[in-house]
């Protein structure tokens, strides 16, 4: 079921039966010259839209937009501050909970996204809701380790993959040399152990760290199918969780 499409009075039958709601977030940002800037909040909404269709979660409409200042010097790349986003959940949340529906999934898609979105969760439940942060490559780290080559890094084998199975359209395979050229073997920039590489450009010419010439859509589709069906048996655990087990605990005696 998706929000979104929904009229009013369908909406209501709909949060009524409810039991968990799923909200897509991920980032507009550069993703080296061969993906496309939504690849974050694209491949969240993917993932969150399949298990909302097999499980009956209530698919709430996707955030484009996070924390992605970090990649501001390639053109197209748009951010909010951490803060930002922080707030901006916590109010989608909010307004989901005076309807009556109080289990989230915040399905996230980018890694610069996840401590303002831990932070929201964590204040949320000070008021009785519940939201829980699914971080999808996390959570299917085992599966990437067996599928993947190069499990790691930023437009790389992983995210080309994913991408490719989902959106082959919006792929680049003739700029996959050029990628691979110009990236970085791994995050960051370090000189006598401190880390001096505050911005993507700093260490990757073309935004990317790993190659993607090791990518195919059917690696893309193996993960995400095991992404999918992570957050279906998390989803259906919290559907069946008491209120009262998610709650903070009191302060000790």
């Amino acid at each position: 079921m998706e929000l979104a499409n929904l009229t009013w009075p369908e909406a209501k039958e709909a949060i009524s039966r409810a039991r968990v709601a799923l909200l897509p977030i991920g980032s507009t940002e550069q993703h080296g010259p061969h993906l496309p800037l939504g690849t974050d909040y694209l491949t969240a909404a993917w993932i969150a839209r399949e298990a909302a269709r097999q499980g009956g979660f209530l698919l709430l409409p996707t955030v484009p937009v996070g924390v992605s200042v970090h990649h501001r010097q390639f053109w197209g790349t748009l951010w909010v501050e951490p803060e930002v986003l922080r707030a901006y959940v916590e109010g989608i949340a909010r307004a989901l909970a005076y309807h009556g529906l109080k289990k989230f999934v915040l399905v996230n898609g980018h890694g610069g996204n996840t401590p303002a979105l831990m932070d929201a969760a964590r204040r949320l439940r000070d008021e009785g809701i519940f939201a829980f942060v699914y971080v999808w490559w996390r959570a299917v780290e085992e599966e990437i380790r067996k599928v993947l080559e190069d499990s790691g890094g930023h437009a790389g084998e992983l995210e080309t993959s994913v991408v490719w199975h989902i959106a082959p359209e919006l792929v680049h395979p003739d700029k996959f040399p050029e990628a691979a050229a110009q990236a970085a073997p791994a995050w960051g920039r370090k000189i006598h152990g401190v880390e001096v590489g505050y911005d993507t450009v700093d260490f990757a010419a073309a935004g990317c760290i790993g190659a993607p010439t090791k990518a195919s859509p059917e690696k893309g589709r193996t993960i995400l199918e095991a992404a999918v069906n992570k957050l279906l048996q998390f989803g259906k655990w919290l559907a069946e969780a008491p209120l009262e087990e998610l709650a903070s605990k009191p302060h000790k005696p």
